[in-house]
């Protein structure tokens, strides 16, 4: 049955079509992200022009992929390292209310854009911070991340930034969204698995999309 929502609100579907238990409250947190993305875009650029009319299926369920692979626990923490305009920590923060996200950049207009948008969606469970993430203090239970860089370098970057606790089914470390050939980056690191988001999403976006997961081990 067609809905009022699914008129007014098609981008919506999409998201619908993936996470059906959504709460109200969430539904409307993921609808209010069109309007506010656009607006910040119109002051401050970080999402490309052709990008914000895609804005739910690039962005959004594309930082949901990484909940089809691990769903965090409530108490848990994450950190998004360049995070940009907020992906994919702001999803996550969504769809996860009750696990801690701490979302940093080196750029600071960017996490000016972040800090606004959870503001506006009342995310209390969201800290963005102008930051390098060498300087990032504090263990977490993940890390995610966009491709910002090479892998190698990433894991320089956190390795020392895991819990020793694991409370996850995935072991704690990294979880990265990246695309294409991977085997070259990859090939140091035996222990890292890819899932697929084509076995989670139809979209065509998500052809050479994947989630990476790379356990790291506590080093206090």
């Amino acid at each position: 049955m067609l809905l009022l929502w699914d008129i007014y609100f098609p981008t919506m579907q999409i998201l619908k079509k993936y996470f059906p238990d959504l709460t109200e409250l969430q539904f409307s947190q993921f609808e209010q992200l069109e309007a506010l993305y656009k607006d910040w875009n119109a002051k401050i650029n970080v999402i490309s022009r052709k990008d914000i009319d895609e804005l739910y299926v690039r962005h959004v369920l594309h930082s949901l992929g990484i909940a089809k692979v691990q769903a965090f626990h409530p108490g848990s923490k994450v950190l998004d390292v360049g995070t940009g305009g907020g992906f994919p920590g702001i999803p996550l923060a969504i769809l996860y209310p009750e696990t801690q996200f701490y979302l940093v950049d080196s750029i600071g207009k960017k996490i000016k854009v972040v800090q606004g948008i959870a503001d506006s969606l009342g995310l209390k469970n969201v800290k963005a911070e102008h930051l390098r993430a060498e300087k990032v203090k504090g263990e977490f239970d993940f890390i995610v991340s966009r491709a910002v860089t090479q892998m190698p370098d990433f894991v320089k970057w956190v390795r020392k930034k895991v819990f020793k606790k694991q409370q996850h089914a995935l072991r704690n470390g990294i979880l990265y969204l990246k695309g294409g050939d991977l085997t070259e980056e990859l090939s140091l690191f035996r222990s890292a698995s890819l899932y697929e988001l084509t076995d989670f999403f139809e979209e065509d976006f998500f052809e050479t999309k994947k989630v990476v997961h790379l356990p790291l081990k506590y080093k206090p």
